[in-house]
């Protein structure tokens, strides 16, 4: 029998999807506010050799993580269609259990009565036992000598 998690509580898929997601998300905003930008400065005629060729460099590496996102929310979607396919162990059945067979041999067993348990003696309440006050010598040589 496999140990292998169920997909639905495996990390590492969980993770493959939320990066992915991230991902795509990260390079379509980047993408489509690059290209805006680029365009709009463009159109007015006040680009500068910044805009425009650090401007393409970036729309291009937005548009490498956006593809990026999606062949990762693809590999996603095929390890979920794959985990499908995989098989499933059935399940067992050793018996049925005859809940009524059981519960005629509990009521077929004699009740024998216990005695309760009581102790030999009776338990005798006792007076405190107070400690006695410690015993200091004094050392009258020592104390003379300091």
């Amino acid at each position: 029998m496999s140990t292998r998690p169920r997909l639905a509580r495996s990390i590492p898929f969980w993770g493959l999807l939320v990066v992915s997601l991230g991902t795509a998300a990260a390079g379509a905003f980047l993408l489509t506010s690059k290209v805006e930008s680029l365009t709009a400065v463009l159109t007015d005629n006040s680009a500068t050799a910044v805009d425009v060729y650090v401007g393409q460099v970036v729309a291009i590496t937005a548009a490498i993580l956006l593809a990026a996102g999606i062949v990762g929310i693809l590999l996603t979607l095929t390890v979920a269609a794959l985990a499908t396919l995989r098989p499933v162990p059935a399940v067992e059945v050793v018996e049925p259990i005859d809940w009524k067979a059981e519960a005629d041999e509990v009521a077929a067993e004699p009740v024998v009565d216990a005695e309760p348990v009581v102790a030999a003696e009776p338990v005798v309440e006792a007076e405190p036992v107070v400690a006695a006050e410690p015993v200091v010598e004094k050392d009258s040589e020592a104390t003379a000598t300091r």
